[in-house]
């Protein structure tokens, strides 16, 4: 990436902080762990494309820098503004969820782990548009904690972003967004795919503001 389209990167990526702290007062609420440099997945709850912007404004600098999201393809190339966004401001790992392509994106996403990078993810897939806390969590969360078993496993959870901007609606609502990290979980030795799942869906939940005591 060329000088200037690292300067804009860097100034777009200062306006999607500042609008979304303006907007939303978003805040990181860190429970059980602390904000530190230590390689890590946050995989969080999905209801909003608003969501990965929220986790990566309210990460300090120091861990901003060094965390990639993974995300669809399909979204990010859609247009030249998200196309610009999604690789070069974000610097996501970018996913191409077609059937019709072999993308190997477990692959993607163990080499930005090797390569330092700590990650976003939201292991549900896609938004959840239900009434349920949370949709049933793909397998990549599991595969990643088996790969990488050093690697923290953060719950992340990002609560009232759809009170905020409910569906059809145009002006934001006056609420704060509260992003909230849990303690950090792993694959246990002889732990099932679905044990870990379930186990993980629940660490999640219990941060969800009306779960917590």
């Amino acid at each position: 990436m060329s000088y200037l389209r690292q300067f804009a990167a860097r100034i777009t990526g200062q306006a999607i902080r500042i609008f979304a702290r303006a907007i939303t007062a978003v805040r990181a609420d860190w429970q059980g762990i602390e904000p530190v440099p230590r390689q890590r997945v946050y995989f969080a709850n999905h209801t909003s494309n608003a969501d990965m912007p929220m986790i990566w404004s309210c990460l300090p600098p120091a861990l901003r820098r060094d965390v990639r999201p993974v995300a669809a393809a399909d979204y990010w190339l859609k247009n030249k503004l998200r196309a610009f966004v999604g690789p070069e401001v974000f610097n996501c790992v970018l996913i191409d969820r077609r059937p019709e392509v072999d993308d190997k994106p477990m692959d993607k996403i163990l080499a930005a782990l090797d390569e330092g990078s700590s990650l976003i993810i939201f292991p549900e897939g896609n938004r959840n548009m239900t009434d349920d806390p949370l949709l049933p969590f793909k397998a990549g969360l599991y595969n990643m904690g088996r790969a990488r078993p050093d690697v923290d496993l953060v719950p992340t959870w990002v609560a009232n972003l759809t009170s905020i901007m409910p569906k059809g609606e145009v002006i934001p609502l006056p609420l704060i967004c509260t992003v909230t990290f849990g303690a950090p979980i792993h694959v246990q030795d002889g732990e099932s795919k679905d044990d870990f799942l379930r186990r993980a869906a629940d660490a999640l939940a219990a941060l969800a503001p009306q779960v917590r005591a």
